[in-house]
Parts: C-alpha cells; structure tokens; sequence
C-alpha cells in the first residue's frame, strides 16, 4: 500500500519523480541510493528507507502505522539490488533478503538530500502571511453551507489553516451554537473557565475580557502549556455602540520585527518570557517561554503575547534586559499598528476563530448602552488540521 500525498516546497524548489526517465544507483557501499531525474539527483540512506517502508509487515494496511521498531531493523542493514519499474523503486535490502517497492512521487515528497534554507527565520509555504489588506479575502463561509458541503467546509478549513483564522455567517442565535463550530473540525478543550465563556460586561469580573475595556491584541491563555491552540468566539447580542473585534497577523509583526530589529527579534526569541494567571479560586497557571517562538531550523511556530498575562520577566540577563524591553515595545507598537489589523463587527449568529499560536486578537471598547454577549471556547489546530487534509483525501483535492 502506498499513500499519495501533496507536493510541498523543499529548500525553495519543487521536486518532481515519475514523469520522466528515473534511474538509480547504489553508493556508499550499499548504504544508500542515489535516484536521478530529470537532471536532479536526490540520495536516501538504506536505512531510512527500511524504516520508511510501506509493506504489509512495516505498516499496518488499516491505518499506515509501524508494526516494528527500529530494533527490529538489522543495524548492518544495506541495499543489494535495486530498480525502477513501472514507476516505482524496487529494492532489495540484506541481511533480510526483503525486496520492497516504494512510489516514486512519495519519495519525491518526502525527499531530505536538499538545501536547507539559511535564514534564521521564515515560515511554512502553507501559511499566508498578511496585513489589513486581508479585509476583502477574509476566509469566509455559512455555517449552513460548510456542515453540509465537505467541498465549502474543505475550502474554509483551508482558509482558516492558511491564514490563521476566519467567520462563519448565518449560524443560530442560541447558546451553546458554538459548539457546532468546534464539530466541525474538532474537540472542545474544556478549561478552568469551563467548556465555554461567556464575554459580556460583569460587575467585579474575574477577567477584564469580561469587561466593556478595550483590550490590546493579545493570544489567549499563554499562561498555559500547551496553550489552547484554537479559540471560537461566537455573537448572541451585539447592540453595544463600539466593541468592534480586530485581528492581527502575529507572524506578520514578528516579521516586520524581524526585518527592523535583528538584535530584537533575536532577544524576544532567545529568552523566555513568563505568563501567570491567579484571578480565581485553586487557580494558579504559569508558563515560561519566548515571546517568538522558533524551531531548531528556525521556522517561526508561535507567538505569545499578553500584556495582562506577562509576569514578571527574569530569565533575561541584566546585559540584555534594555535591549529585551525595546524589542518588547516595539513588537508591541507594530501589533497595534492599523496597517497590521482586520477589523469586522459581528453580527448576532456570527462567530470568527483564530489560531491561537499565530493571530492574535483584540476588542475595541464599547459603551454600557445596549447589550454585547459572546460565547466563546477552545479546540485546537490539530483536529483542524486533520479534518482538512482528510476531506482534502476523500475528495481528491490538491491543498490550497
């Protein structure tokens, strides 16, 4: 059994196998093979290749997990002979004797012999990076529509997964309608606030969300690890002069950081930060980690940042502190920048929701008259992310 799966970008260039005259050789003493197409050569080691199989006693048919561990694989393992026929790579691996096939496109889609990128920085060629401009392309959709249509749901998913976040129109002005948002693509993760919030004006609030306030942009709960990495935050009233929501592209400002203060950037995504919540009752919540967060290739993978929820930050040398809190300030000054933002009210049955690692979020004030009312919960991006590229498979579509 092999699985198709969608190019990706690899170091800036897109590999393709298959469509023209593949040939393969055996090197380094058969402990690796070198494949050519097409002018391009691209090396996989026989023991990465082993590990990777895709034959009945590598992988489980039903769900494409390994049935052994590595240990199970000689360490001494080598390539004996190896072919391509009808589009696919047969090889055959010693001490084991075992002749196994592999797709070519699922080699070329999985393919390490590249060049890495050499930035210190950049981001997924699966994400959109964006600005205020966003307003007309907002990934937009009916809640009707999407939870009877794979194909609209399909299409929103990826929208909301491109671009960290979207709205849904014309749902119930129900309580508890939130719900069916988080179904379609996911779980409830339920919290010290409960399955759901409620954000409307309270006297003596246990959160100034919870308050007629303007609040800055902000991601939630970063005082949590892991945090939710969804939010939901769907309208039941809105009659309240103001109030209006905004997004902001958080990658798109630790970018802009990024390109106007290197030794900034550097700071904010070197040192941790700290995060705490207290406002309630057998609830103490801490977190440490950096304002920009950054994996070991350096890929952007999140922002936190919450100037209610910051405690106090120790972890930066008293050398780098000064520097540390410019760059605080200033990332703080390009998130409320309105070049950055998206602003949109919502309408009672309306809801937007955000990826809570990347967008951040924040509320115009609004004034005591009339009445404003949101339910909102969390999920996260792993169930969104699933259900996408699952429908993605069913319908055989290409990714966006």
């Amino acid at each position: 059994m092999f699985v198709r799966v969608v190019w990706r970008m690899l170091g800036g260039v897109r590999h393709l196998i298959g469509t023209a005259m593949t040939t393969v050789d055996i090197i380094e003493d058969g402990h690796a093979i070198a494949l050519t197409s097409s002018g391009t050569v691209m090396r996989y080691h026989a023991i990465w290749l082993r590990d990777n199989a895709w034959d009945e006693t590598t992988r489980a048919p039903g769900n494409g997990q390994r049935l052994i561990a590595l240990r199970d694989i000689p360490i001494d393992t080598k390539i004996r002979a190896a072919s391509v026929e009808d589009g696919q790579l047969c090889l055959e691996f010693a001490p084991e004797n075992r002749r196994i096939a592999y797709d070519l496109q699922w080699l070329s889609d999985h393919a390490y012999d590249v060049v890495k990128r050499g930035d210190s920085s950049w981001v997924s060629d699966e994400i959109s990076i964006w600005n205020s401009a966003l307003s007309d392309q907002i990934p937009l959709a009916d809640l009707g529509q999407v939870q009877t249509s794979p194909e609209a749901r399909a299409s929103w998913l990826g929208g909301v997964a491109r671009y960290g976040f979207g709205k849904l129109t014309g749902g119930p002005v129900e309580e508890g309608a939130l719900f069916q948002v988080a179904d379609l693509f996911g779980y409830v993760r339920e919290t010290n606030y409960g399955r759901h919030f409620e954000v409307r004006t309270e006297v003596n609030p246990t959160n100034l969300a919870f308050t007629g306030l303007g609040l800055q942009a902000h991601t939630d709960n970063p005082y949590r690890d892991p945090v939710p990495t969804v939010q939901i935050l769907y309208c039941l009233e809105n009659s309240a002069e103001g109030g209006e929501n905004m997004v902001v592209d958080g990658f798109a400002c630790a970018l802009k950081l990024r390109d106007e203060n290197p030794e900034g950037f550097d700071l904010l995504s070197r040192y941790c930060a700290r995060f705490e919540y207290a406002g309630e009752g057998g609830v103490c919540l801490r977190s440490r980690r950096p304002m920009i967060e950054l994996a070991p290739d350096g890929e952007l993978t999140a922002v936190r940042f919450n100037n209610r929820s910051a405690a106090a930050i120790t972890d930066v040398p008293y050398a780098d502190m000064e520097g540390y809190y410019a760059a605080y300030r200033q990332l703080g000054e390009i998130i409320d920048d309105p070049a950055m933002e998206v602003t949109f009210k919502l309408n009672p049955g309306e809801c937007f929701i955000v990826n809570n690692t990347r967008v951040l979020h924040a509320r115009k004030g609004y004034s005591g008259e009339g009445s404003r009312w949101l339910q909102g919960c969390y999920a996260d991006m792993d169930g969104l992310r699933s259900t996408h590229a699952a429908l993605l498979q069913e319908l055989g579509m290409a990714a966006e």
